[in-house]
């Protein structure tokens, strides 16, 4: 396509990605703008008109999934009356509970972690959390795109200016269709770059650009959650249970939640790091096991699963975090690694370093001055803010369990009373991938899979069916694997095809080739919920994760 057939929009600030930190960025930027009516900045004519913000799923919030326990400290600051304005709290939280399992039994902590104390803090959707500062940030005037998403980045050189939308109406050969629309450049004096964890951009600008350039390497778990309409009396609105021990083993990293939106409403998942040394390891048969110990079993018997979603978590911490200004561009939310992985919570630092960015593109756009030296701005905002805080005192905190749990356990001890250096005062930390080991490394069995029952496990079909999750089916597949001989070859002998597992959602099978001379890797691509684990997880790296044709993907719900 000639660059005469595609329309081309030029506006001051271009945001990819509609979650908390994304329109929380919006929405202070039109706060400032609307504060500055009748004394403008000196030398800028600025507009919430002129502030877009792109959102690939088909509305805002559908793609938004957590736990979610929301530390209220940053939604205060952007909206002070966040309550009379009906945000969507489901709950505050009442009870703190957590649990060491095994395969039978649980033993109680006789005390609560002061990391995992949730007074003051509430259960929330963030999917309606999304939704409800979507409302406002469109009330505010600013400019929202769902269903298009951000395909390639636009640049000046070196500087960063704007994005392009994904083209629409292509078909699985790349040929254009009837209903074809192509995508719009839209060049920006600043561009922010929200898309959450592994975001395919922000991938692409920090690689390009070496921004992470001596930092450590970014490391990520994978989150699997259900939603359970269970009969009453079972708990009570506002309980928060955390988990740890079975049934991940003891060189693993996670455990399970269960939060009680309602007396009769249950959101509860598993969390697992994909540091994993075996190839054979699903996070969701995992949780499906979870869900058999006679603890979460008692809490589920006839109830009703409604809704299921999955979502990797950036958890490296301080030291993972890359540079978050470039020339025209700024990196914040989950995207950049901002994230306490020991509190589990993400939400109210994506709300604050979106206000924080906010805050430095209004002053650069003032100043007519949108260069990596007046948008760094952002690094020294958010390091002399309460994040920097936060963050610093569990900047060991991941890499401290790389070597399994119970070394991890100590070593957060020592964190603990050590303000949170422990024994080094910056631990190394391996990619993901690096861990796994070849099948001739490990015993012959892996680990043990369930027989989904249909009532109380689920089989990945039967969870993706409740994830609401459509694409058009004639596209182009938006994974992208660069030697699909690695795959149906040196990948089966080496690691046994671990896509097959690592993935929630059955995207990746392997399937018996017609000639009966072996298997080739088959993409369900209708199937991903989006959560990029096998852009991680890989062994190989040959695995590339790009956004699809806007508007597909999960259609999350109350997740």
């Amino acid at each position: 396509m000639t660059e005469a057939e595609r329309e081309t929009l030029e506006t001051d600030v271009v945001i990819v990605g509609a979650g908390p930190a994304g329109l929380s960025c919006a929405l202070r930027l039109a706060q400032l703008i609307e504060h500055c009516n009748g004394n403008p900045v000196p030398g800028a004519t600025l507009s919430p008109e002129n502030i877009c913000v792109l959102e690939k799923a088909g509305e805002i919030g559908a793609h938004c999934l957590s736990g979610a326990i929301l530390d209220p400290r940053s939604l205060g600051e952007l909206v002070p009356d966040f309550e009379a304005k009906d945000a969507p709290l489901e709950s505050p939280v009442k009870e703190d509970a957590v649990y060491f399992l095994t395969g039978s039994r649980r033993c109680k902590l006789p005390f609560i972690p002061p990391f995992l104390q949730n007074h003051g803090n509430h259960i929330v959707s963030v999917n309606k959390l999304a939704k409800w500062l979507g409302g406002l940030v469109e009330a505010a005037g600013v400019s929202l795109f769902p269903g298009f998403p951000g395909t390639e980045i636009l640049y000046d050189g070196r500087r960063v200016a704007g994005v392009r939308t994904g083209d629409k109406g292509i078909d699985k050969n790349g040929n254009p269709k009837p209903n074809f629309q192509p995508g719009y450049d839209l060049r920006a004096k600043v561009t922010v770059f929200a898309e959450g964890a592994r975001g395919s951009l922000t991938k692409q600008v920090v690689r390009g650009q070496g921004l992470d350039s001596g930092a450590n390497p970014q490391v990520y778990s994978l989150g699997v959650k259900e939603l359970w309409r269970i009969p009453a009396g079972r708990t009570h609105r506002g309980q928060v249970i955390h988990t740890a021990g079975w049934p991940l083993s003891a060189g693993q990293f996670g455990g399970g939640f269960i939060y009680a939106m309602e007396e009769t409403l249950l959101s509860l998942g598993l969390v697992a790091g994909l540091d994993n040394e075996d190839p054979r390891f699903d996070v969701h048969n995992c949780f499906q096991q979870f869900k058999t110990h006679p603890f979460v079993k008692s809490l589920l018997d006839g109830g009703e699963l409604l809704r299921y979603g999955a979502k990797t978590i950036p958890e490296g911490g301080y030291f993972s975090i890359p540079m978050t200004a470039t020339d025209g561009a700024l990196i914040i939310g989950d995207g950049a690694g901002f994230l306490n992985s020991q509190r589990l919570k993400g939400i109210h630092l994506a709300i604050k370093t979106g206000m924080l960015a906010a805050e430095t593109i209004f002053e650069a756009l003032g100043r007519r001055d949108c260069s990596q030296a007046a948008l760094g701005q952002f690094e020294t905002k958010w390091r002399e803010s309460w994040v920097h805080d936060e963050l610093w005192q569990v900047r060991n905190y991941r890499q401290g369990f790389e070597h399994g749990f119970w070394p991890g356990v100590l070593h957060a001890g020592l964190q603990m009373i050590s303000g949170g250096r422990g024994v080094r005062a910056r631990y190394p930390l391996r990619k993901d991938h690096e861990h796994m080991k070849r099948l001739d490394e490990l015993p012959p069995n892996g680990p043990a899979k369930i027989r989904p029952d249909g009532r109380l496990t689920f089989d990945k079909l039967s969870d993706v069916y409740r994830s609401g999750t459509q694409h058009e089916e004639d596209q182009p597949c938006h994974l992208k694997i660069a030697d699909f001989d690695i795959c149906n070859n040196r990948c089966t002998r080496e690691y046994g095809n671990p896509c097959q597992y690592f993935c929630p959602a059955a995207v990746y099978e392997m399937e018996e080739n017609t000639d009966g001379s072996g298997r080739h890797l088959k993409i369900n691509a209708s199937n991903c919920v989006h959560c990029k684990t096998c852009d991680i997880a890989d062994p190989y790296q040959i695995i590339t994760w790009v956004p699809p044709e806007g508007g597909g993907g999960p259609r999350y719900e109350r997740m």
